[in-house]
C-alpha cells in the first residue's frame, strides 16, 4: 500500500513539473541552439529522477564511466539493455555529451513531454516503414556523429521483463559499421525498482554498468551485435543474479566493469 501511495505521489510530481517545463521548451525552442535546448530538457529529467529518489527511494550507481570517450569530438554509439522507463530518463542526466535517441514517432504526440522531445535533434522513425526508417537512421546518424552527438539505441527494441533477454536487432551495430564508430554496451537492472510497463516504483538501487568500447572496423553488424549481446547479458547476470536463478550467463568477450561507487 505504501509503495502504491508513494508511486502515485511520484506520478503527480512528474505531471506537475513536466507541464511548465515542456511548455517552456516549446516556447523557447525557436531561440535556442539544439545543444542548449537538449540540456534544458535534461534538467527536467534530473528533477524527475531526483524526485524518484526522494519520494520512492530509487537510488542509482554507475560503474565503467571511464570507458566513455573523453574528447568533445569523439563519438560513439551507445547500445543499452532496456527494462523500464528509468534508463530513458537517466541517460541524458548521466552522460557528459548530448544524446540522440532513436525512438518511435508516436511519442512526439504525448502532451508536453513528447512536444518537447519533438523540438530536440533526435531521430524519430515510423516503424511501419522499415526501409524509410533505416534510411533516416543512417543519414541522421552520420550527421550526428560528425557533430559529436552520441546516438543511443536499445537493441531489444522495447522494454524486456526482468530476467529475460529480448531479440537483439542489429540496427545499432549496422550504423556503427557504416559510420566507423565504436559501440559501448550498457547493462542496467532498472526493473528491480521500476518494473516494465508499471509506475509502481520500489525502493532500491539501480546499477548501470558501462562496458569497454568495441571497435566496429572490419566487423559485420551481426558479429558485432553478438559481442554486444554477450557482454550485456553476462553483465546482467552479475548485476541481478536473483533474476536469473536457473539460467547460465551468456558468454562474454570483454572483462566486467570495475567495482561500483557508492549509490547516488
Amino acid at each position: 500500500m505504501l509503495i502504491a501511495l508513494r508511486s502515485l505521489l511520484f506520478v503527480l510530481y512528474l505531471t506537475v513539473t513536466v507541464i511548465p517545463w515542456g511548455t517552456a521548451v516549446v516556447l523557447v525552442s525557436p531561440f535556442l541552439s539544439s545543444t542548449r535546448l537538449y540540456w534544458m530538457c535534461a534538467g527536467w529529467l534530473t528533477v524527475a529522477l531526483k524526485g524518484a529518489r526522494f519520494i520512492c527511494g530509487v537510488q542509482w550507481k554507475v560503474r565503467g564511466a571511464e570507458h566513455l570517450p573523453q574528447g568533445e569530438n569523439e563519438s560513439v554509439i551507445l547500445l543499452s539493455k532496456h527494462q523500464s522507463t528509468w534508463e530513458t530518463f537517466a541517460y541524458p542526466m548521466l552522460m557528459p555529451r548530448p544524446l540522440a535517441y532513436v525512438f518511435k514517432r508516436e511519442l512526439i504526440y504525448v502532451p508536453f513531454f513528447g512536444w518537447a522531445m519533438a523540438r530536440l535533434d533526435m531521430i524519430h522513425i515510423d516503424r511501419s516503414k522499415r526501409s524509410e526508417a533505416w534510411a533516416k537512421v543512417a543519414a541522421q546518424g552520420r550527421r550526428l556523429a560528425q557533430q559529436g552527438t552520441w546516438v543511443i539505441m536499445f537493441p531489444e527494441g522495447t522494454r524486456v521483463a526482468r530476467g529475460r533477454a529480448g531479440e537483439y536487432k542489429s540496427g545499432g551495430t549496422r550504423l556503427a559499421v557504416e559510420t566507423g564508430q565504436p559501440v559501448v554496451p550498457i547493462a542496467v537492472n532498472s526493473a528491480r525498482c521500476w518494473p516494465r510497463k508499471s509506475f509502481l516504483l520500489r525502493p532500491g538501487v539501480v546499477d548501470i554498468s558501462i562496458g569497454p568500447q568495441i571497435p566496429s572496423t572490419g566487423r559485420t553488424p551481426a558479429e558485432l551485435m553478438q559481442e554486444v549481446r554477450g557482454w550485456i547479458e553476462a553483465e546482467m547476470h552479475r548485476l541481478d543474479p536473483e533474476a536469473y536463478p536457473t539460467s547460465a550467463p551468456a558468454p562474454v568477450s570483454a572483462p566486467p566493469a570495475p567495482p561500483a561507487p557508492a549509490p547516488v
